[in-house]
């Protein structure tokens, strides 16, 4: 059978988008969808919103790309934003989440290399976590469907299960360089760390002399209610990997560090062609212009918090088929009870009901809305899904 043009990597389904609006996608032949996944998390705004937009063709009208040989005016701007609303001192802009990753674990290696130690060069790093298709990223995951036929992997990681702080401590030794951890696990299962954990992390690195590395490129960016994840943990990273919503829809993803993490990243030591380009900038700053404003945050608490409320309400009209919800903010999952069948039920929502989900790991289906929805999309959202399990038969009772 000949390939086709597109190398098949991705088990595309049915659904053929042509346009979106706000909350909702259309297919090519018109049919229309509640976009509840969000391009899986990176549609922040929606789909069209005006100033995003408005940005974008302002800038691709007058310069669109250079190169990092010259000044940027433009990524200046952007990272003093980024770090004005952080804990970040730097920001190295990237085109996408696991180019932040790579960032990442270079500037981990590369602070204990200057620092004298290069022997700590190992990240520990945890079970059914996700940090992106990379050769490096598929080395710091224990995730077989990822890995497999691509070895040898790159050494220099070790694992952990997640939210087993006395495991992960286990495992440090005078080859550790830190820790690679998101703050809440998303195509993992939509788990969120414990405090306990995630504190206990950030302690033992202050004692141990490591470093805190943050993956928020799912939670991260106000989809969890605070701009940042780690707020919810009165914590702050040593470094911190950022993309999806930074650009609404634009490649765009960052790695932010503070002084003293990113004090090996000289000039050399790491570089990227399209990385931070002017187009990217404007739409880094539309989405920064909406997020900041005041009561945006607010409006994704209250919708976060509405959405959780329908859930507990609807569960228990459909205890036979869902368990527990997961998450945080407008980052939600559902556990599903019957085994293996939140990647069917995902697909019984699309093609029967008309609402887009996303399936992840330990049999959960995420609900990754935009951080724009309103009321009447929560309601539409909980009718369709309440519709859905009414309808649904799960492939084993079939």
């Amino acid at each position: 059978m000949a390939i086709t043009p597109l190398m098949p990597v991705y088990p595309r389904c049915g659904v053929r988008p042509v346009r979106g609006e706000g909350c909702y996608l259309i297919g090519e032949r018109g049919e229309r969808y509640l976009d509840f996944a969000a391009g899986i998390a990176v549609n922040a705004l929606g789909h069209g919103h005006p100033h995003l937009t408005k940005a974008i063709q302002d800038q691709a009208a007058t310069l669109m790309h250079v190169s990092n040989l010259y000044g940027s005016p433009q990524g200046e701007a952007l990272a003093q934003r980024i770090v004005d609303n952080s804990f970040a001192d730097t920001v190295f802009f990237t085109n996408s989440g696991v180019e932040a990753i790579e960032c990442a674990i270079k500037t981990a290696r590369r602070y204990h290399y200057v620092n004298g130690n290069p022997r700590r060069h190992k990240l520990i790093t945890f079970k059914n976590a996700f940090h992106g298709r990379s050769l490096g990223a598929i080395s710091a995951t224990d995730q077989g469907k990822m890995r497999d036929g691509f070895e040898p992997l790159l050494p220099g990681f070790d694992y952990a299960k997640f939210n087993d702080l006395e495991g992960a401590l286990a495992l440090i030794d005078d080859e550790t360089a830190g820790f690679l951890v998101e703050t809440v696990q998303g195509e993992g299962g939509m788990t969120a760390g414990t405090p306990e954990f995630i504190q206990g992390l950030r302690k033992a690195c202050d004692e141990h002399g490591l470093l805190l590395i943050l993956d928020e490129i799912q939670c991260g960016y106000g989809r969890t209610g605070k701009m940042w994840a780690y707020e919810h943990y009165g914590i702050t990273p040593d470094i911190l990997t950022a993309a999806k919503g930074i650009g609404g829809g634009f490649p765009l993803g960052a790695c932010l560090a503070t002084e003293e993490a990113a004090k090996g990243m000289v000039i050399g030591t790491h570089g990227s062609t399209y990385g931070g380009n002017p187009l990217a900038m404007a739409a880094g700053q539309a989405i920064l212009d909406v997020m900041l404003e005041p009561a945006f945050l607010e409006h994704v608490n209250n919708m976060g918090e509405r959405l959780r409320a329908a859930f507990e309400q609807l569960i228990p009209n459909h205890d036979h088929l869902f368990e527990e919800i997961r998450g945080k903010g407008l980052m939600l999952g559902i556990k599903m009870k019957e085994a293996a069948v939140s990647r069917d039920f995902v697909a019984h929502l699309r093609d029967n009901h008309g609402l887009l989900t996303v399936a992840a790991g330990e049999n959960v289906f995420r609900v990754l809305p935009p951080l724009v929805i309103g009321e009447e999309h929560i309601a539409e959202c909980i009718q369709k899904l309440s519709e859905g399990a009414r309808s649904y038969t799960p492939p084993a009772a079939a």
